[in-house]
């Protein structure tokens, strides 16, 4: 996946926007290399999220709202709008519920990366791996998700708002 494919899928109409978010998750895949990869929208309105993709449907399907996770990692990622990153178990336990079936997915580590626009967290990319996974180096190169995430994710929420009116 590439930028190209991306701008592709934008410019599809009949497609979106689950083109577009295929394409920003298959981006994630190419430019993370994580085994792992969702993609959720958050609703400041109500304090939910929901997941609109993912790459291991039956391990974690696209489903409906939740309440925010209320721990330190919501004050990282949606208070300071900075990335989030776990490399151990341990740490991915302290603040995800699910983190037995994260591990029995061969995942021990992850990287929520959060989708900023005019200010507000519109969703997250989140990527997951072994334990140890998320070097510095890998985390920089996930900022280049930032730009597509930000344009699909507004894409998302442009044909949620046309749909319920």
């Amino acid at each position: 996946m590439t930028a190209d494919d991306l701008a592709a899928a934008l410019a599809t109409p009949e497609m979106q926007p689950a083109a577009a978010l295929d394409a920003v998750g298959r981006l994630a895949e190419a430019v993370t290399g994580a085994r792992l990869v969702t993609l959720m929208i958050h609703d400041p309105d109500d304090d939910s999220s929901e997941r609109i993709w993912s790459n291991m449907p039956d391990a974690y399907p696209v489903s409906g709202r939740k309440p925010a996770n209320h721990t330190h990692w919501s004050e990282i990622v949606i208070d300071r709008q900075e990335t989030f990153v776990a490399n151990s178990i341990a740490e991915v336990a302290a603040v995800f519920d699910d983190h037995p079936l994260i591990r029995s997915l061969g995942c021990e580590s992850c990287m929520n990366l959060p989708i900023i626009v005019a200010g507000q967290v519109l969703g997250t990319v989140n990527c997951l791996d072994a334990a140890g996974y998320w070097t510095p180096e890998r985390v920089a190169a996930a900022r280049a998700l930032l730009v597509p995430g930000a344009a699909a994710y507004l894409l998302h929420r442009q044909t949620a708002k046309e749909s319920a009116q």
